[in-house]
């Protein structure tokens, strides 16, 4: 199933994640959003804020098929 993810802030560093442009990720029904951030090669320490079709969830929060994943990390006090 394809998820749609954008990074923000110093977590679009990253080459598998894009603040611009949403980067398409391939992967196996059943995982979650730590399995995604695993695979774009973030350091999961530094994703404080997770968002799935607008929506904050935990790290721990399924993934379907479509969903737009926003990944956050801490700022300002967080």
């Amino acid at each position: 199933m394809k998820v749609n993810v954008k990074c923000f802030a110093n977590l679009s560093e990253a080459e598998g994640c894009n603040f611009e442009n949403a980067t398409v990720y391939d992967i196996e029904p059943g995982k979650r959003v730590e399995d995604l951030i695993d695979s774009a090669d973030l350091p999961a320490d530094d994703v404080s804020l997770v968002f799935v079709n607008g929506k904050k969830v935990a790290v721990d929060a399924a993934l379907s098929e479509g969903d737009r994943v926003g990944l956050f990390p801490a700022t300002g006090g967080m």
